[in-house]
């Protein structure tokens, strides 16, 4: 099992709880393609998607939530 410290997740985002959320994200969106369920060497989507993010594989953005009500 591979280990991700902190330091590994700020390396990439501003700090490791939004690091852990946009992982998060990644790995919904990896679940949605199909996989090779045959292998069952396959690493957990969660660990991939940490890795990659680790990495920087992939780029992402911050979109700030509108607050409900809020007129534009």
């Amino acid at each position: 099992m591979q280990v991700f410290t902190p330091d590994d997740i700020t390396g990439r985002t501003p700090n490791k709880y939004l690091g852990v959320l946009i992982a998060a994200k990644y790995a919904r969106v990896l679940n949605e393609f199909p996989r090779d369920r045959s292998s069952s060497r396959e690493k957990k989507l969660t660990t991939r998607s940490l890795e990659d993010l680790s990495e920087g594989t992939f780029e992402y953005r911050i979109v700030p939530r509108r607050r409900p009500g809020a007129s534009e």
